[in-house]
């Protein structure tokens, strides 16, 4: 395990925070794969749980973009009280979600994380033309990241609401009909990250309508 400890910590929504922290020497890893996280403190430090980097592997910091569950007596609670200057426990990079070619990206809630890197080296690189985005969320105030999402994929970013119906989103759920309405090609490569639930399910509806299994990218 390497010890990093948090620089800076910005809150991005109600409940989501971004930590930056220093990085190891020599540290690799992939954009959209994540690492092994635990607090640096006795009583935390066997509490693992898999975060996902959202800075560029080339930039000289970590960043972590993390949903606290506060009525959950558990780590990312824990992770809300931290401050600059605590430290963290992270293990090597792992993670199956990584970028295979053009595609649609389906996101849920905390899910949209392996992407936020996915979607800023392609930025880098100049090649986000021809890549979607649909982002599922229960409210326009859980969106993460909206306006990094606007601003470089423009008309590519779809957001939907289930619990909200509001101008600039749409309303309801990623579901075979919502599909079937806004996805014209299924040969493409489709990216899906969020609750296991809306994974499972969205991947059967993908392969339902004709997208090749493996063209479904996702962590398994």
């Amino acid at each position: 395990m390497y010890t990093i400890k948090i620089r800076e910590i910005l809150s991005l929504t109600h409940d989501v925070k971004k930590f930056v922290t220093d990085k190891p020497k020599n540290y690799n890893f992939s954009p959209g794969q994540a690492t092994e996280m635990a607090v640096n403190q006795r009583e935390w430090k066997a509490e693992k749980r898999p975060f996902t980097f959202t800075s560029l592997p080339e930039e000289e910091h970590l960043e972590f973009v993390i949903k606290s569950y506060r009525d959950h007596d558990g780590v990312t609670q824990k992770m809300d009280s931290l401050v600059i200057g605590d430290e963290l426990l992270i293990g090597d990079a792992w993670g199956a979600i990584q970028y295979k070619g053009k595609g649609i990206f389906i996101a849920g809630g905390a899910g949209i994380t392996p992407f936020i890197c996915i979607f800023k080296d392609l930025q880098k690189k100049g090649d986000l033309t021809g890549n979607k985005l649909f982002f599922a969320n229960k409210t326009s105030k859980d969106i993460i990241l909206e306006s990094f999402f606007y601003k470089t994929l423009g008309e590519d970013f779809v957001s939907i609401l289930a619990e909200e119906n509001s101008e600039g989103h749409k309303y309801g759920m990623i579901n075979m009909e919502f599909l079937k309405k806004h996805v014209k090609d299924y040969s493409q490569d489709f990216y899906v990250c969020g609750p296991d639930q809306m994974v499972k399910d969205i991947s059967i509806y993908l392969e339902n309508l004709g997208a090749k299994p493996d063209g479904i990218v996702f962590e398994k």
